[in-house]
């Protein structure tokens, strides 16, 4: 089980996971018209949301994407710092933000896989005489309905 978790947390979050879940902790700093995001163990990894919501979206796929960088250049991930160390400024939110590199490392893969499917005749005439592209409808359609 290697997850990366401070001593104050490892023994309250224990529990079966993946041994690609890693978490960080980051810094939300809520402005007027944005939320910035900044990873104080990760060198220059910021992002920002206009909203809550958008801002922990993007700081999830920010932490993925900086670790998986790490992995794809042979480096080692740097230590998590202990919560309570992370200096910040008033009004300042310390938020620990988790990843499953698995997920993300399957979610970046783009190789297409070949599948056989059933739709009715006439969906598949109009289909055709729109010169729809029934691979990239069905994705997007998975993408919507899984909300990925």
């Amino acid at each position: 089980m290697s997850y990366c978790a401070p001593p104050l947390f490892g023994s309250l979050m224990k529990k079966e996971r993946s041994d690609d879940m890693y978490l960080y902790y980051a810094i939300f700093s809520l402005e007027d018209d944005a939320v910035n995001v900044v990873f104080p163990d990760l060198e220059g990894a910021a992002t920002f949301g206009e909203d809550m919501h958008e801002a922990l979206y993007m700081a999830k796929d920010l932490l993925a994407g900086w670790l998986l960088g790490e992995v794809d250049d042979g480096m080692a991930f740097p230590n998590v710092t202990d919560p309570r160390e992370i200096q910040t400024e008033p009004g300042e939110l310390v938020i620990p933000i988790e990843v499953d590199l698995d997920f993300y490392r399957k979610k970046f893969d783009s190789t297409p896989i070949k599948k056989t499917l059933t739709i009715p005749s006439y969906l598949n005439d109009l289909g055709i005489k729109a010169s729809i592209n029934f691979s990239a409808t069905l994705t997007d359609a998975l993408k919507e309905k899984l909300g990925v």
